[in-house]
């Protein structure tokens, strides 16, 4: 079980600066992303890919950095996946993060979230 790092890469898609993408890479089994605080973006999606080995993924939010929940998207489903997925996330929470549990030796995750910040 690791943690995760993030990358965070700024957009300038037609000029505007206030848009993030932000990438757990290589994520295996029972891994923890590093938590990142975005309470400022009004606008998000997750696509998680890669190769699952029977790992899930679940995408969860807090506003603490203590107490967790599983975030969902626009129609109430959880966000745990066992296969790629692209969805918007509903809630706003100031930390967010992705969880893999289960799979083997050959699953190999990346987490991707697009943000984009309240001007």
């Amino acid at each position: 079980m690791a943690t995760i790092n993030e990358v965070i890469t700024n957009l300038k898609a037609w000029g505007d600066r206030f848009v993030h993408l932000i990438l757990w890479e290589t994520m295996g089994d029972d891994d923890t992303g590093r938590a990142i605080q975005m309470p400022g973006s009004s606008d998000r999606s997750v696509q998680i890919s890669g190769t699952f080995n029977t790992a899930t993924v679940v995408l969860q939010g807090s506003n603490d950095n203590v107490t967790w929940f599983t975030l969902t998207d626009p129609q109430g489903n959880a966000i745990s996946k066992t296969a790629g997925a692209l969805e918007m996330i509903s809630e706003l929470t100031r930390y967010i993060r992705p969880v893999t549990s289960g799979g083997g030796g050959s699953t190999d995750i990346d987490v991707t979230v697009l943000v984009k910040k309240v001007q």
